[in-house]
């Protein structure tokens, strides 16, 4: 059955208004932070919270048939599993998670990470648009579904609390639930981006990630810097020169061939029409300062860069008091978090593994020089695209967008990406997501477009309609 799309999205906006938008405002209050960044999860009680926030609300949504289960594993954190029978036995998943990045510094005036501030056509505060929105938007397709009363595959929502950290607990509870989970034939995922808000984007790489911790001392304890500089190397100035092995620092080009891949053709090619739609915006987007400007003019260069090129950001510090506490003393040691963007391709793990011996082998002034490795993400790169999908896709942008569809890679990762890959590799993937312009996921500012929550949530359910006629004409 083909979908009414004038109705379905009059149903989706309708349904937004009065059943998402107020649950989506409870849900960004909640303080839930991702395991790694509040390790007394259990204790705080937060992720158990939004959990059944979006449990009840799913149950009094009344789906026909529908289950509604939170699972638990020992030590590790909930996940809740929605089935939906389908009209026929093939799986359909649709994956978002509801833990969230730690609330950061630097909100404008007037927006906080856990108060819902409503600003025009954006729903602004901590997680709203990643991606908490994700689950209330799978059931709303499937009830836009079950509204025109069109037939749909088994549809199972997987929604999981541990993705901000890496989703170390994901593994887990698709060992230990395979049977329930079943074997996938499409992927719906609406944790990524999109490079504007006028048509639908489809994400067809993510990078993968290598993040751990590189810790320089030379002294046991700090000594007056006029005592001891001169005599004692900075350990600040060992950590510039050992990331210097991994990084240049003029271009902020990664140094070693190990940590690179070479991209493949259509991926270029995507990104010369992606950027024949975005122009300059893939720049412009950025808050830069007056007069600051980005690596390069070039916007298929800065897609590239920022999809497939391995890439370094210096997150965070220990050892370095604040300024107002920063006396004359020569500090004992350096450590810097560092968060190394990897291509979609590489070996995440052999990657991590190479920069720990490259930082720690032969350290300056035989410095005490160690890396701690806190996550090895790998990356993904989509399977070819089925010519329904491909169709299902642009048909779903036209109706609901009006420009046909666009894609791109992502310069971030989602690990249950990689792993379903690998687990299952005839299934196809529609990744996309609300993450486009300023919206600013794990920034300050962070914020959902609602217009684009409600579109994407329509052209997810034509997506699955499409899906169901291709299985119904005997396709795979």
């Amino acid at each position: 059955m083909t979908l009414d799309a004038k109705r379905t999205q009059a149903f989706v906006d309708a349904f937004w208004d009065e059943q998402i938008l107020p649950t989506l405002e409870r849900y960004i209050t909640i303080p839930n932070q991702s395991a790694l960044f509040d390790p007394d999860w259990q204790a705080h009680g937060y992720m158990d919270q939004v959990v059944e926030l979006a449990r009840e609300w799913v149950e009094a949504q009344a789906i026909p048939g529908a289950t509604v289960e939170v699972w638990r594993l020992e030590g590790r954190t909930p996940l809740l599993f929605v089935e939906v029978p389908g009209d026929r036995p093939e799986t359909v998943f649709l994956y978002g998670h509801l833990d969230k990045q730690p609330p950061m510094t630097g909100w404008s005036e007037g927006l906080e990470p856990w108060k819902p501030v409503r600003r025009g056509d954006r729903l602004y505060g901590r997680g709203g648009a990643d991606d908490g929105y994700a689950v209330f938007a799978s059931v709303a397709a499937t009830k836009a579904l079950r509204e025109q009363g069109a037939s749909h595959p088994r549809l199972a929502m997987v929604i999981e609390c541990s993705e901000e950290s890496g989703s170390p607990d994901l593994p887990a509870y698709i060992e230990a639930y395979a049977d329930r989970l079943g074997t996938p034939g499409l992927v719906v995922c609406l944790d990524s981006g999109c490079g504007d808000y006028e048509r639908l984007w489809l994400t067809t790489s993510l990078r993968g990630m290598v993040v751990g911790n590189l810790k320089v001392e030379l002294l046991r304890e700090g000594v007056h810097s006029g005592r001891a500089s001169g005599i004692v190397p900075s350990s600040f100035r060992v950590a510039r020169a050992l990331l210097s092995r991994l990084e240049d620092e003029q271009t902020g080009r990664i140094l070693p061939d190990a940590l690179q891949v070479e991209i493949p053709e259509d991926r270029v090619e995507q990104a010369r029409r992606a950027a024949e739609v975005l122009g300059s915006a893939t720049a412009d987007e950025m808050p830069f300062h007056e007069g600051v400007g980005p690596v390069t003019d070039d916007p298929v260069e800065l897609l590239l860069a920022r999809t497939w090129r391995a890439a370094l950001s210096i997150t965070g510090q220990r050892g370095v008091p604040p300024l107002e506490q920063a006396g004359n003393v020569m500090r004992p040691e350096t450590t810097l978090k560092l968060s190394l963007r990897v291509p979609p391709t590489l070996d995440a793990p052999a990657a991590s593994d190479f920069v720990a011996r490259l930082l720690t082998s032969d350290p300056p002034y035989g410095a005490k020089v160690a890396f701690e490795p806190e996550k090895a993400n790998e990356g993904w790169n989509a399977p070819p695209l089925a010519e329904w999908l491909s169709t299902a896709i642009d048909e779903a942008s036209r109706a609901f967008f009006g420009p046909p569809a666009a894609m791109t890679g992502e310069g971030g990762s989602i690990p249950f990406m990689g792993m379903l890959g690998e687990k299952y590799p005839d299934a196809q993937f529609m990744i996309t997501g609300v993450l486009g312009p300023a919206s600013n996921a794990h920034g300050p500012n962070e914020f959902l477009h609602v217009p684009t929550g409600k579109r994407l949530t329509a052209a997810v359910a034509h997506v699955i309609a499409s899906y169901d006629a291709h299985l119904s004409a005997g396709g795979r």
